[in-house]
């Protein structure tokens, strides 16, 4: 595992003076599930793709909230290595259950990968990614095969899985459905932890400094990133980034894009 510190100001260095400019263009209020009218309302997603891109890889990014609240957006910080990217919304519990917004998560990749090309997207070079809450969606999605196989997708086919501070262990907001305390730790069917395999595509584990994060998040990726690679995954790496806490992501979009650039 590796801690940043002079690290990442070369590397942020290195990624501006080789960006090569791209314009973008942005289309909204996709829609990619609509069971009913809470869903036709959450569950859209928007897309950025350079003009006139062909075969672009692409990021598709969930945000944090909790699993009850925020908004779809897309990072302007990946705006600028000629990726397509997509900002995906979800249903929130109460209103549904976790389970149910996961399937949100798996749906909303599956739609991806059969739609992309008509925006410039490689559909074999998807990325998915997402801070906090978001990264807990993509951790489960990209490591329980069972989640994007319901739409006949295979995990494995993904290019990279990269959580930004995401739970490794069951999320907090399951625990507390099931009147379980935040800081009583359980290790499920609902926890990335649990799905753990050699096989997994690319992933890239990133956190906040291990006395910043809330409850003990760094704590539960390392073991994340160590069963992984007992598992036998070699192409899993964590950073932890030294003085951020848990909204960390500023120092995390550089390496999100180094990281797609070598996959």
């Amino acid at each position: 595992m590796r801690k940043i510190f002079l690290l990442l100001a070369l590397t942020i260095g290195c990624i501006a003076a080789n960006a090569q400019e791209y314009k973008y263009k942005t289309e909204k209020d996709i829609i990619y599930r609509s069971v009913d009218e809470y869903a036709e309302k959450m569950c859209r997603m928007d897309i950025a793709h350079p003009e006139g891109a062909e075969e672009r890889p692409v990021i598709v990014w969930f945000h944090g909230g909790g699993l009850t609240g925020g908004w779809r957006h897309i990072p302007q910080e990946l705006l600028r290595d000629g990726a397509v990217v997509v900002g995906v919304g979800y249903r929130f519990s109460p209103h549904v259950a976790v389970t149910q917004i996961i399937d949100d998560a798996a749906c909303a990749i599956a739609w991806v990968i059969d739609n992309i090309s008509q925006y410039g997207g490689n559909p074999d070079k998807v990325f998915i990614s997402g801070h906090s809450a978001g990264g807990y969606l993509v951790a489960m999605v990209g490591l329980d095969k069972s989640r994007l196989a319901k739409y006949d997708k295979d995990a494995d086919a993904l290019a990279g899985i990269i959580p930004f501070s995401g739970q490794a262990i069951t999320h907090f907001e399951e625990r507390r459905s099931r009147g379980i305390a935040d800081k009583q730790p359980i290790v499920d069917s609902l926890a990335p932890l649990y799905h753990v395999r050699g096989d997994a595509a690319p992933i890239l584990i990133l956190s906040g400094d291990r006395e910043l994060e809330m409850l003990g998040r760094y704590e539960e990726n390392a073991y994340f990133w160590r069963m992984l690679r007992l598992a036998g995954d070699d192409d899993a790496t964590i950073y932890e980034f030294d003085g951020y806490g848990h909204g960390m992501c500023e120092p995390g979009y550089p390496l999100l894009l180094e990281f797609i650039r070598k996959h």
